[in-house]
């Protein structure tokens, strides 16, 4: 049996249908969700779950009522479409990362998704007196304007509106004339060879200047930046102090890293704190229930 347009239908598993919304999006542009379930002869609730699966493989983005194809001459997804992929492991980065975060400190916060997670926990918590944090990222800056205890600083220079950072050499010099204990970066790719690296040079440029200027650098990268470059590095591997990333990780670059004593915490494991077929993964890994 096929559905409308020759779409074949029945038996189809989840996964060619989600092929099948892909190569519909691609071709057309876009898609309704109700189209597609009429296609499909599946329910809208399950096109909702496919699209959302497609777009963390940023094969797609959604809109409401739908979804619009990838541009693909373009480097990077927009601000707020990147904060809804890998949202939870983001979350459990973020909230680690507060907690590293101590009273008194200077810490820089750069303009990616997951330090605004790392923002949202810094605002959950009340023993804040005298905490600054220098950030470009106009999200962040937002998130923590106006909390108790919190100094925000922003960098000078033009306004990116994909990232909604502040970008250019106007504001490297903030980096320099503060004491910065700890930078919190994220990234768009992590290799051991490249180290860390972003899409955009000028979002590089800056990161640059952050990880010149802080004691200590922590990468918060999430499972889907391992692995592979983006053409911009902006810290080395052995810069980095730490690495606060989610159980998918990569096994064999984790130990590298270890013996090069970086440190890397595996956040979010399964009850018990093992994670299955990962031998060893117990030295690793922080598990929040427990700590």
């Amino acid at each position: 049996m096929t559905a409308r347009g020759g779409v074949p239908s029945d038996g189809v598993f989840a996964r060619e249908r989600q092929q099948l919304i892909a190569s519909i999006v691609d071709e057309k542009g876009r898609a309704r969700v109700t189209d597609l379930a009429a296609d499909l002869h599946v329910s809208a609730v399950t096109i909702r779950k496919d699209l959302l699966a497609l777009e963390s493989e940023r094969r797609l983005v959604r809109t409401h009522g739908g979804a619009i194809a990838v541009e693909r001459n373009h480097p990077e997804l927009a601000f707020d479409v990147r904060e809804r992929l890998q949202r939870d492991e983001k979350s459990q980065i973020g909230a680690f990362a507060a907690d590293l975060v101590s009273d008194g400190e200077s810490i820089a916060l750069d303009a990616s998704t997951t330090a605004l997670y790392v923002a949202r926990h810094l605002t959950e918590k009340e023993r804040w007196h005298a905490l600054t944090v220098v950030t470009n990222g106009m999200r962040i800056a937002s998130e923590l304007a106006g909390h108790s205890g919190i100094v925000v600083l922003m960098p000078g220079g033009r306004v990116r509106f994909e990232a909604l950072s502040l970008i250019g050499p106007l504001g490297s010099s903030i980096y320099r004339k503060i004491n910065v204990q700890k930078a919190f970066v994220g990234a768009a790719g992590f290799s051991i060879e490249s180290g860390l690296s972003d899409a955009i040079e000028e979002e590089a440029q800056i990161k640059r200047s952050m990880v010149a200027g802080a004691r200590e650098v922590i990468a918060i990268i999430d499972h889907t930046k391992w692995g592979h470059s983006a053409s911009a590095t902006f810290c080395r591997t052995d810069r980095i102090t730490a690495v606060l990333t989610d159980t998918e990780a990569p096994v064999d670059m984790v130990a590298t890293l270890r013996r090069m004593g970086i440190l890397v915490h595996l956040i979010g494991t399964p009850a018990g704190g093992l994670i299955p077929g990962r031998p060893g993964a117990s030295e690793l890994v922080i598990n929040r229930a427990t700590a």
